[in-house]
């Protein structure tokens, strides 16, 4: 069968496929080309004045303190709450993986309703629920003599950015208790039970028998936890804004910041510091696949 039978064969399958085709041409692909045109441009996004200025966009953003000020916050970010939310989402799993555990499903969807709580939502609930005068928090701390005064954890640069981490872990480790959770079905019950008979406690089962076989899930959720969590913007966005003093600035907030906050839109510059991002992104997806095939290859899988 020639190529043009196949096409007009499968026409429908491309023609349900098409509204998504022109969606994601127009907004994915297409924004992406233009910040790629528009970083080699000084413009302000209004108006057709433009002046071609070819590399100058990288080397100034290179030059400014306050991006690589944004880098460090960005994978400090991510250096904490990785590690942190895959060993919680780990005991989390492990504990509502339990067979004598009651109601599982109920605690699984308590542990996963902040997942499908819209993000901007989550951040202005937690700028109330942090407030320094009349906060649940705060509240509690003065209630029970722990503090004289509140805490102002969202306007102190010493305690936004731990703040914000907290809460990203709270909203998100549902997704990794899951991704623990899909991993733990493949450990083989028997030889759990096996072990148990021959005496071994929990931790010896878990150390000796589990943890080994759960190590090619270890990677793959660890790297898709760094993806994850470097993409920050709408929680850091609606919770500081990246204050206070650039203390919360991550590199999303800063392109944006460049972009559409200052007095005079530097919309060359703010896609300029958009296309580092997004390589460094790439670089990220480079290493998550190539640890995906290794551990598929460590777990025996082609």
């Amino acid at each position: 069968m020639g190529t043009l039978a196949r096409l007009w064969r499968d026409r429908w399958i491309y023609v349900f496929l098409l509204p998504t085709l022109v969606l994601y041409g127009l907004y994915t692909l297409w924004p992406v080309a233009a910040s790629w045109w528009y970083s080699l441009l000084q413009w302000n996004g209004f108006g057709s004045p433009q002046t071609f200025v070819g590399l100058q966009n990288y080397a100034d953003v290179f030059r400014d303190s306050l991006f690589w000020n944004s880098f460090k916050i960005t994978f400090l970010f991510m250096l904490v709450t990785v590690p942190v939310r895959v060993l919680i989402g780990l005991v989390l799993a492990m504990v509502l993986n339990h067979p004598r555990l009651p109601f599982q499903r109920i605690f699984r969807t308590a542990f996963f309703l902040p997942v499908v709580t819209t993000t901007a939502i989550v951040g202005v609930v937690m700028q109330f629920v942090f407030d320094p005068a009349s906060g649940p928090v705060n509240l509690a701390l003065v209630d029970s003599g722990l503090r004289d005064q509140g805490i102002d954890f969202l306007g102190s640069s010493s305690t936004a950015l731990w703040t914000v981490m907290g809460v990203h872990t709270w909203k998100w480790v549902g997704v990794t208790m899951i991704y623990w959770l899909a991993a733990l079905q493949t450990v083989p019950r028997d030889l759990q039970e096996a072990a148990q008979v021959d005496g071994a406690g929990t931790f010896k089962v878990f150390r000796h028998i589990t943890f080994p076989l759960l190590m090619p899930f270890l990677v793959i959720i660890t790297l898709l936890t760094i993806e994850q969590n470097l993409q920050i913007f709408d929680l850091m966005l609606t919770m500081t804004g990246g204050g206070p003093y650039y203390s919360t600035e991550v590199i999303e907030v800063y392109i944006y910041r460049w972009a559409f906050t200052t007095s005079v839109p530097q919309l060359g510059f703010a896609s300029a510091a958009a296309v580092i991002f997004g390589v460094m992104l790439l670089l990220v997806g480079l290493v998550q696949l190539a640890g995906v095939r290794a551990a598929r290859r460590r777990a025996g899988v082609v």
